[in-house]
């Protein structure tokens, strides 16, 4: 039997030898040479352990609650979260409906403003929306009377980008989700995966450090979802943005991240924080992608049946 004061899940056999990871490093710098098991591993609530460097903190959730007033009475959609995020994780939030992931995520992009606690980035309050957290909506969120290039375009040309500078940054950011072919087509002209391809680029056209997303892919088709997520991975890799994405889904959370975050209802609380140890790229049918998939099932499972 294992320690049950132990709060680390090691998802394969503890008998077999550990085998070296063939990576150096991984894309913060932290060393990878020493042996290690695929599987998740549970960290404390505000913390995450890696060897080397300590990673930099860019977002801070300090006791955050959130309490919204409906119909005269009082409801609590948020309590006592605690979470750090550093600076280019990739973040998955799940739990059932009702848990407080859409809340969570929209204090973070400053929509929503906590009834208690702090959401900070590099330390200071977070007061309101700006241009370094861009929400991505499953809606997608276009202007509709824009083309392709002119909705990429929005944000930098508001803030003053005008000519070569500003069809420079278009450019680039239809090349990096496949889009140039289609830079003069309006959204109604669009399928659901490629107008969700519009929605990231426009928010990374805006320089934005924090990538929140808050199920994005829920309304497309499995195969449509499948190309964008291998596309967000892509995208990750080569911006080294920090994303934060909601889900419902526990093999795309899974698939995505590097941390998941289970969230539980009655109220909206941080239950887990789990790391994920599988490496790159991740095959949804092996073995030990599914032995992650079914802990986290049984995680979530587990909190509905006691909810």
């Amino acid at each position: 039997m294992s320690d049950p004061n132990d709060n680390s899940i090691m998802l394969t056999d503890p008998l077999a030898e550990p085998q070296p990871d063939p990576r150096v490093a991984d894309r913060f710098g932290h060393d990878f040479t020493e042996p290690t098991r695929s599987g998740i591993r549970a960290q404390p609530l505000t913390h995450i352990d890696h060897e080397g460097p300590k990673p930099k903190a860019i977002l801070s959730i300090n006791h955050v609650g959130k309490r919204f007033s409906v119909g005269g009475n009082t409801v609590e959609a948020l309590r006592d979260a605690n979470l750090t995020i550093n600076k280019g994780e990739f973040i998955c939030l799940i739990g059932a409906s009702g848990c407080g992931k859409s809340t969570l995520l929209r204090i973070i992009a400053g929509f929503e403003t906590a009834t208690s606690g702090t959401a900070a980035m590099y330390g200071e309050p977070i007061t309101g929306p700006g241009p370094e957290r861009g929400m991505v909506f499953q809606d997608f969120a276009l202007f509709p009377w824009l083309t392709v290039r002119e909705n990429i375009g929005f944000g930098p040309k508001q803030r003053g980008l005008l000519g070569a500078g500003l069809k420079e940054v278009a450019e680039r950011y239809m090349e990096m989700v496949g889009l140039t072919r289609f830079a003069d087509y309006y959204p109604a002209q669009l399928s659901g995966g490629m107008k969700q391809r519009v929605a990231i680029a426009r928010v990374l056209a805006n320089d934005c450090e924090v990538l929140l997303m808050d199920e994005p892919f829920g309304a497309l088709d499995a195969l449509t979802r499948e190309k964008l997520q291998a596309d967000l991975l892509d995208i990750w890799t080569k911006t080294q943005v920090t994303v934060i994405f909601v889900t419902h889904s526990v093999e795309e959370a899974v698939y995505l991240s590097s941390r998941v975050v289970v969230m539980t209802a009655g109220p909206g609380r941080i239950e887990r924080d789990e790391t994920i140890q599988l490496p790159r790229p991740r095959d949804v049918s092996a073995p030990d992608f599914n032995e992650v998939r079914r802990e986290i099932t049984r995680m979530l499972t587990s909190h509905v049946m006691h909810a």
